[in-house]
């Protein structure tokens, strides 16, 4: 039953970038949430919910665990954004083709229609791009990111 409550992992590929939005694990679900990662090869992980599961046994099969949490349902800081933006610019220019995954507390709105609510669509109206991330993928193509 608790399966049932867990969305899917989701793939998302753009040019050189491949991300993994996924669910929150427990420590009981640890294991197999592991092995889904390394599946797709993750390397490093961003939790921005608060921590419900001991990263220790992710890390131990080398994938970076970054916490940067924030509330539930609201958009992201500035310093959460600027953070993400360096780590894309880092990942994707070392590393292109490798795959980041992202987790929230229940990842519902990957798969629910009307998930996003006011405050959310607000943000993404208004933003604006700081900066933009350009770098070469394997094939030697270039990707940009605003």
């Amino acid at each position: 039953l608790a399966n049932m409550n867990r969305p899917a992992a989701v793939e998302i590929v753009y040019e050189c970038m491949r991300f993994l939005i996924t669910h929150n694990p427990t420590n009981a679900t640890l294991n197999k949430f592991t092995e889904e990662l390394k599946k797709f090869e993750v390397n490093t992980l961003v939790r921005v919910c608060d921590a419900t599961y001991d990263k220790a046994p992710v890390e131990k099969e080398g994938i970076q665990v970054l916490d940067w949490p924030f509330d539930d349902g609201a958009p992201p800081p500035t310093q959460i954004v600027d953070n993400w933006l360096k780590l894309l610019n880092t990942k994707f220019r070392e590393q292109p083709g490798c795959c980041i995954a992202v987790h929230c507390v229940a990842g519902l709105g990957r798969k629910r229609r009307g998930a996003f609510n006011s405050k959310q669509l607000l943000y993404l109206e208004k933003y604006r791009p700081k900066m933009r991330l350009r770098f070469k993928d394997t094939n030697g193509h270039n990707c940009c990111v605003q």
